[in-house]
């Protein structure tokens, strides 16, 4: 992959009738203090970051990446990984952090974490998040952003996680949703609730793409994409096709490859027309008036990318073989895909389901089923008892690596972070950690404006300098 990707995860908290009174906020803070007190798995915020970030509501995380509240809800962000193996590795990270936490905390038969996007019961919707590290001088012109606009809405025939039934939110200006047909299930968690192509205000007006310009990295040589539009993903496989073929698109963008006539004419609409086919042909309008389906323009970018960019690593390799084995089998064969795309697996096992009981779609087990597909404890998680073919079951048995809560990658900033987190632990220095710098005081800071660099020998020195213990520097305490 050779670019620079991080998953943000926000996490439902489900809980059992044996905690009927209990705030849902309360086991989120409960893990997240437990974790920075007791688990020690990294270093509490002393400031505030905004208005909504007090201290103590999150901090970095000894692997580098970082662990937050956020509206209620536990936020865990993958450090900075550069290859496609390590980015789905961290992202599970996330998972085993608090299952772990649970344990140790004696409620995981009362308290679930779901990795989903949709509270059926409110309507709400938590995100997935991708961030992708881009050559400042990336052209974003109409067209260009056009064609990834179109890569993106079309994309969840194999990266969404599915859903039963729908949601009709407001759009922006506030207008009443309009009567629908019923939908008894969906491709994309997200897609009912995206109402914008492009736009930087996210929390009420969820876009396709977020517009904010914040890198993260030094602004004159990067730009940060983030992604709302993505599904959570409980198969592994699903999360390495997402980010795997997004990167793809990416590098055609900077290399002046991406194609010019394939712009669509509502994307917003179009994500939402494609997650709602029942007859799963998927055809979208373009914007010079033709039609085409979902999978054909996937096979475009597929073609582009092959033609481009094959044999330029091992990995770029396993991803367009596995990108072309999954379209061809969405095209005839969805039974080889079971275990490796989300709502396949998730249609299946309803499906199964229904056939069994006698159901219909509208029966209330059925969205019971559907959070339970995405718990994230293996003994009661509905994904975690389906048997993949051997392809997708090698891949999601490779990247689960134990113990990577406390082990950065080597090759980025996340290493270099990862040691300052360390270091921080224990002393009594004041410090503020971000994405890209350290300090041990207002007046003592080190940059770290390339995410690609480790950092470690700058920081070692930075951390290695004498200085005054501070009487009044003393650790904040969790809220």
């Amino acid at each position: 992959m050779d670019r620079i990707v991080g998953i943000e995860t926000e996490y439902g908290c489900l809980l059992s009738e044996q905690e009927p009174n209990v705030n849902s906020e309360l086991w989120p803070a409960k893990v997240k203090n437990y974790l920075f007190r007791q688990a020690r798995a990294g270093t509490i915020d002393l400031h505030y970051r905004d208005y909504e970030e007090p201290p103590g509501n999150g901090g970095f995380l000894l692997n580098g990446g970082r662990l937050y509240l956020d509206m209620g809800h536990i936020e865990y962000a993958s450090p900075e990984c550069l290859h496609l193996h390590d980015l789905v590795t961290y992202d599970l990270t996330g998972d085993e952090l608090l299952q772990s936490s649970l344990i140790a905390l004696g409620a995981e038969g009362r308290v679930s974490f779901i990795k989903n996007n949709v509270d059926h019961h409110t309507g709400a919707t938590f995100g997935c998040h991708e961030n992708y590290l881009m050559k400042r001088e990336a052209q974003f012109t109409p067209p260009i952003l056009g064609t990834l606009l179109t890569f993106l809405a079309t994309r969840q025939i194999f990266t969404g996680a599915g859903r039963v039934g729908q949601s009709n939110p407001l759009a922006f200006d506030f207008e009443p949703p309009q009567p629908e047909a019923q939908i008894n299930f969906q491709l994309s968690q997200r897609a009912d609730h995206i109402v914008n192509d492009i736009y930087q205000w996210v929390q009420f007006n969820r876009a396709i793409i977020n517009a904010r310009d914040e890198p993260l990295a030094d602004y004159r040589k990067y730009r940060r994409l983030h992604l709302l539009i993505g599904d959570s993903n409980m198969s592994p496989f699903a999360t390495a096709l997402k980010i795997g073929t997004t990167s793809c698109i990416l590098s055609l963008l900077e290399e002046g490859h991406l194609p010019r006539n394939l712009v669509l004419a509502d994307a917003v609409q179009s994500t939402r027309d494609i997650s709602r086919d029942p007859t799963e042909r998927w055809i979208v309008d373009l914007e010079d008036g033709k039609t085409i389906g979902a999978l054909d323009v996937q096979w475009e970018f597929h073609q582009l990318a092959q033609k481009y960019l094959c044999n330029t690593s091992a990995e770029m390799n396993w991803l367009l073989e596995n990108w072309g084995f999954v379209l061809e089998a969405l095209a005839q064969n969805h039974q080889s895909l079971i275990g490796g795309v989300d709502w396949i697996t998730k249609k299946w096992l309803l499906e199964t389901f229904m056939e069994s009981e006698k159901l219909n779609w509208d029966h209330p087990w059925l969205q019971s089923i559907d959070l339970e597909y995405h718990n994230i404890d293996p003994a009661r998680g509905l994904f975690f008892g389906v048997t993949p073919g051997k392809r997708i079951a090698e891949w999601n048995s490779s990247v689960r690596r134990p113990g990577m809560t406390h082990v950065s990658p080597l090759n980025t900033r996340a290493s270099g972070r990862a040691r300052a987190v360390a270091f921080f632990q224990n002393c009594n220095f004041p410090y503020v950690i971000n994405w890209d710098s350290i300090a041990c005081d207002s007046r003592d800071c080190l940059v770290m404006g390339d995410p690609f660099q480790t950092y470690n020998d700058a920081v070692d020195r930075f951390l290695a300098k004498p200085r005054p213990i501070s009487p009044s520097s003393t650790e904040v305490d969790c809220v």
